[in-house]
């Protein structure tokens, strides 16, 4: 029987209404939006996978069925801008079908093939979390080691190609004029997030199964380290195929590269498709994709799954296997619409799901953290499970820095949401109202919280019920006093 020192979301290390149930279940929505549209993205993924399982890639040539008359391999001399790729075309046409739409305002029906794709992923997700944390942990080894195998190999692969030292040296030479673009920052604030998972509650619902004397110190800088350099390594890879692909096509490498799922489903297998042994080479990098994608998912589930079931013990905890499954399921039938012809439009649900909310949640719970309950209060926190407080950086980076670069960076995503939702398509008026509902419905889990501990957990007047409504609850060992004591605001 698993034995825990910290409760998930409502009592972590204090309960009190800027950081316990109403940012708890922001989190928990996030995550349902999080998994509706990542599983697709694995998806489209796995039918690439099953496409590469062929003498020849389909994407090699312009003869199939779903090509049009414009499409012409990039190694053709005659080859313009204003030709497509066979890869392109592959991914637009043949995955997506998105020709058979003209937007949001006609989606289609759901695509047999990828529904099929992703009900594979949900089924392997359930699977691997059904039986918690020991049956994800297992699953966990060969998804995160996995990916390091094949980064490494293609990396050797890449770095042999012609053209290959002009990617990395594109990749290694600064721009700093593009820092003074706010959505530099938004990027790079939103790929953290995605990338180790504050506010996703990972991080929260799997460091709830240490001992409380853990050095989380120690794995704090490791695990930030390992995923900056895991970043690093990425880029090599990346950037040695986009220069090798400007060396084929004769043009710059800002022509080459495209953002988002562009990159990695057009782009990259283009490239493969020049190279000797081409099956292989895709094989190897949809699987890597894959178990990437997998890995992602497992931790944002999880941190759903385990707060919840942490939060109601007797009519969920005890029929985790029966919940996990009603909840895949019930994401899998939210996320068909991700699955009909206007698919390759998922960063909508991109933006509006996690994409902005996530930065707001992460504010509030730095700042309900920080401000109100203390830096001094959660250092003798820290000295506890530690032996010793932390340093005056950590202090001053909690106190000011992080809170004020989260508002910051919030507020400039959300006066640029237009940008962050690309130019490429406009989309319609009905739409952007929907996704600022989408957004709305996980932020105001926080003010409806406080609206709930006002009215209805608070008694007396006014100023008493305000009061009460400020009071931490210690509760980070088991013998800790459960009295509450006011914040210092």
């Amino acid at each position: 029987k698993k034995k825990k020192n910290f409760k998930i979301y409502k009592v972590f290390v204090i309960n009190f209404v800027l950081d316990a149930t109403g940012v708890g279940y922001a989190i928990c929505i996030i995550d349902i939006y999080m998994g509706m549209y990542y599983n697709t993205i694995i998806g489209w993924a796995v039918y690439y996978l099953f496409a590469s399982f062929t003498s020849q890639l389909p994407w090699t040539s312009c003869d199939n069925a779903w090509n049009t008359e414009s499409c012409m391999p990039v190694t053709n001399e005659s080859f313009t801008a204003n030709q497509t790729t066979p890869a392109r075309e592959f991914f637009e046409r043949k995955v997506l079908e998105q020709y058979k739409s003209n937007g949001l305002d006609l989606m289609g029906p759901v695509k047999p093939t990828l529904a099929v794709c992703v009900f594979g992923v949900f089924v392997l997700v359930y699977f691997s979390l059904w039986k918690g944390v020991r049956s994800a942990g297992k699953v966990v080894w060969v998804t995160a080691l996995a990916p390091y195998v094949v980064l490494i190999i293609l990396l050797v692969r890449g770095v042999s190609l012609p053209g290959a030292a002009e990617g990395i040296k594109y990749y290694l030479t600064p721009e700093w004029h593009k820092l003074q673009n706010s959505k530099v920052w938004i990027d790079a604030a939103s790929q953290i997030f995605f990338s180790l998972g504050p506010g996703f509650g990972t991080l929260l619902a799997l460091s709830s199964y240490n001992k409380f004397h853990n050095n989380c110190y120690r794995d704090a800088l490791i695990t930030s380290s390992i995923n900056c350099l895991t970043s690093f390594l990425a880029g090599f890879v990346i950037f040695s195929v986009l220069g090798y692909m400007s060396y084929v096509q004769k043009t710059t490498i800002d022509r080459v590269g495209l953002e988002g799922p562009g990159l990695v489903f057009i782009v990259y297998p283009e490239a493969i498709a020049t190279m000797s042994g081409s099956v292989f080479w895709s094989i190897i990098f949809f699987l890597m994709l894959i178990t990437l994608g997998l890995d992602s998912t497992f931790g944002g589930l999880e941190a759903m799954i385990t707060a919840l079931c942490d939060e109601y013990p007797r009519t969920i905890g005890r029929r985790r296997e029966l919940f996990v499954l009603l909840l895949l399921a019930s994401i899998y039938l939210c996320a068909l619409p991700t699955m009909t012809y206007v698919s390759i439009h998922i960063n909508f649900l991109n933006v509006y799901g996690p994409g902005l909310a996530i930065l707001f949640v992460v504010f509030v719970e730095a700042a309900g953290v920080f401000w109100f309950y203390g830096v001094q209060r959660f250092s003798d926190d820290v000295e506890s499970m530690l032996g010793k407080k932390p340093g005056v950086f950590w202090r001053i980076c909690w106190t000011y820095i992080s809170p004020v670069f989260l508002l910051v960076i919030f507020i400039f995503s959300f006066l640029g949401y237009k940008e962050m939702l690309g130019e490429e398509y406009q989309y319609p008026d009905w739409s952007i109202k929907v996704g600022w509902a989408v957004t709305c419905s996980s932020v105001l889990c926080i003010p409806a919280y406080i609206f709930y501990k006002f009215i209805f957990a608070s008694k007396g007047d006014c100023r008493s019920r305000l009061k009460e409504s400020f009071l931490v609850n210690n509760r980070n060992d088991s013998n800790a006093s459960t009295d509450p004591q006011p914040i210092s605001v």
